[in-house]
Order: C-alpha cells, then sequence, then structure tokens
C-alpha cells in the first residue's frame, strides 16, 4: 500500500498526537514503535510513564506530528510545497509582514489572500470528511450489510482459487512458509484472501485474545500488523468486541485446505527447525557510499527490513529519507559477517552480538557522510 497505512488508517484526534491508543500499548503511527501501558521508561536519566515516553519518541525521533505531516509527498497531503511552507510558518506564529519577508512576496495582503485559501480548503474538508462518515457509517444495518458483503466477497473469492493457485501466491507471498513473514501486503484482493486464510490459521479456534496478543502474532508476519488486523475482521476471518478489547477467529469452514491443529504444529515446527544463521549486514545506498549496520539473531529477516523501508516505517529516519529521495534500487542489502556459534555450552547470542556490532562500527566509522549510525 502507497504511503503510511498505519497513519491513514488512524482516527484524527490520533492522528493530530502521532500515536494511537491500543488496548495494552500506544503505538506510534509514523515508524510503528510501541510501549507498554504501565512500564516506566528511562530518557536522559529520567523516568517516564508510557505515554509520555512515546511523546518524547515522536519529538526526538520524527520533530512535532506537524512537522512530519506538512512535510509528506503533495499526493499524500494535497498540499503544494508553497502551501506547506506557509503553514510551517503559520504554525510559528509569525506575522503577515515577517511571512511575506521569509518568503520574498510582493505584499501582506498576498498572504492574507493565502490565509484565505487555506481556510477555504479546510472548510471543504470538513465537509468532505463529514460525507465519508455518513457513507462509512450510516445506520447500524448498513454497517453490518457491508462487512457481510465484504465476508461474501471473500468467500466467493476463495471457492475462485484452484489448488495450484493458492501454491503459487503462498509461495510468492512466504517465501519461508506459511510461518515465516509475509513479503508484501499491496496485492490483488483474491491473493490478499489467500494470505489472510494463511495468517488466520496462526490463531487458535475457541480462543479469545487481546489486540495486544493479537498484535504480537501479526507483528511476527508483517510490519504494519494494524492493517492486517483490520482486513482479518473485515473480510471475515476474525471478529471482536466494538471495545476491541477481545478478538477471536469466526466460526466457519474457512474451506477444505483449511489446516487442523495437527498440521499446523507440524508447519510450525517445520518452519523452527530452518536453519538460521546470526550476524551482521549493511544496507548500502551506491549513489553517495553511506552504509547502515544491522545485527540480526536471524539473517533471513533481511527481507522484512526491506519490507519497513518500503512501507516508509523504518526506524533509521535518515536512512528511511533517503530510501524515499533514491529509491529501493540505489541500495544494496550485503552480509558482512556471520556469527559463530558453538555446538555446545552456554551462548550469550545478545552479548555475542552487541561485540559483533561494536567491531564492524569500529571498522566502518558509519557516521556522518559515511553512514547513517549517530556518532
Amino acid at each position: 500500500m502507497g504511503g503510511n497505512e498505519r497513519l491513514f488508517n488512524s482516527s484524527i484526534s490520533d492522528m493530530k498526537r502521532g500515536y494511537s491508543d491500543e488496548v495494552d500499548e500506544y503505538v506510534c503511527l509514523i515508524c510503528g514503535e510501541s510501549v507498554q501501558k504501565g512500564v516506566i521508561y528511562p530518557k536522559d536519566n529520567v523516568l517516564y510513564e508510557a505515554e509520555k515516553y512515546m511523546k518524547l519518541h515522536i519529538e526526538s525521533t520524527h520533530g512535532s506530528i506537524f512537522e512530519y505531516l506538512t512535510d509528506m509527498d503533495k499526493s499524500l497531503s494535497g498540499l503544494s510545497h508553497h502551501q506547506s511552507k506557509l503553514l510551517k510558518l503559520f504554525y510559528q506564529d509569525m506575522s503577515d509582514e515577517e511571512i511575506k519577508n521569509e518568503m520574498g512576496i510582493g505584499s501582506s495582503s498576498t498572504i492574507r489572500n493565502h490565509r484565505f485559501v487555506l481556510r477555504e480548503k479546510e472548510r471543504q474538508a470538513k465537509i468532505f470528511l463529514v460525507l465519508m462518515d455518513l457513507l462509512r457509517e450510516g445506520s447500524n444495518k448498513n454497517y453490518k450489510n457491508v462487512k457481510r458483503r465484504i465476508s461474501d466477497v471473500a468467500c466467493s473469492k476463495r471457492s475462485e482459487v484452484t489448488r495450484e493457485e493458492k501454491d503459487k501466491i503462498i509461495e510468492r507471498y512466504f517465501p519461508e512458509g506459511v510461518y515465516g513473514p509475509l513479503k508484501a501486503i499491496d496485492m490483488r484482493e483474491k491473493n490478499r484472501i489467500v494470505v489472510l486464510e494463511q495468517l488466520v490459521n496462526r490463531f487458535e479456534q475457541d480462543k479469545l485474545y487481546s489486540e495486544k496478543e493479537v498484535n504480537e502474532i501479526l507483528k511476527e508476519a508483517f510490519p504494519d500488523f494494524v492493517t492486517l488486523r483490520r482486513y482479518l475482521i473485515e473480510y471475515g476471518f476474525m471478529d471482536r468486541k466494538q471495545n476491541g478489547s477481545q478478538y477471536w477467529v469466526r466460526k466457519y469452514d474457512h474451506g477444505t485446505e483449511g489446516l487442523n491443529l495437527e498440521r499446523k504444529k507440524e508447519l510450525k515446527n517445520q518452519y523452527k527447525e530452518i536453519k538460521t544463521e546470526a550476524g551482521i549486514y549493511q544496507i548500502r545506498n551506491v549513489e553517495n557510499g553511506k552504509v547502515f549496520l544491522v545485527v540480526t539473531p536471524n539473517l533471513k529477516t533481511i527481507n522484512g527490513r526491506q519490507i519497513e523501508l518500503n512501507t516508509g516505517v523504518y526506524r533509521n529516519k535518515l536512512l528511511q529519507e533517503d530510501w524515499n529521495k533514491y529509491g529501493k534500487d540505489a541500495f544494496v542489502f550485503e552480509v558482512l559477517e556471520v556469527l559463530e556459534q558453538p555446538e555446545e555450552g552456554y551462548f550469550d547470542m545478545k552479548d555475542e552480538l552487541k561485540k559483533l556490532e561494536n567491531k564492524w562500527l569500529e571498522k566502518l566509522q558509519p557516521y556522518g557522510d559515511k553512514g547513517y549510525h549517530k556518532n
């Protein structure tokens, strides 16, 4: 999906503050970083409760949400470069005379005209939002009919897919197996339904899940768990309480290809038994030579990092900006070293990976013009 789906699927109030208030956690709408409610987080030798810490995260990592939104591409924000710049200056509470001098505009009356145009745009946006709310919600009966139609589409689409087609779709989107990571969520509806059918098999029948538990399971498949969760509900694979406190798998036949418990366990074990290698790799920008180092207990997760960058939710802001600027073809992923693990005895994976990271940071010095790390 284009743009940041997590952000666009949020409410206006959540979008204004930059994070969503889930049942057990706060989730950054920009990068997907989450913090658990009830946990105290340290920052710069000060302890913060979760929500305050999330606000600090957004401020320190992304700047203000206002800045982030006004910096969005015109195709997403609907604002021209000129309008975005004006809004930033208005946000700084500058006078018309100051803005005129800052932008080199002929007269203050031109600035006043721009203010009028933006207010008109605001009024139009309000009307459009109301229309969309009425269209989306309607009466309770209409809303249920919409959900039923989506679910009916899912059922009919499943019946249209042959076994051979399904195998090809699964192989394309789950290259490491159905319990491995999902390659993408931008796909045709028929493919999406097959993918959702595999994802719902990660949940147990007759079990109630909290939103946090659903998120954790879906995170293993794809970074944008919010969109996956919404699809599972919309396409009738799962249901939930109105307040989002409990989720469950809907009780109907997912098709003759559905997995029984024994088959689920077999596939899970097969995925776990796939040999994984820990190590360090670099994401290198071939245009400017800058690199970003990543240590991981499983080098096969490189594909997941590519997905995060493609969807605009990668944790390193500088790298994400260059990825957006130069495009994915300007970057290569290169394994630098595989971590040797002893066959027997105690092995502190986390500590060894940290040593490996320090070794390569010292060797490559990926700071400033040479990389995306902060010194």
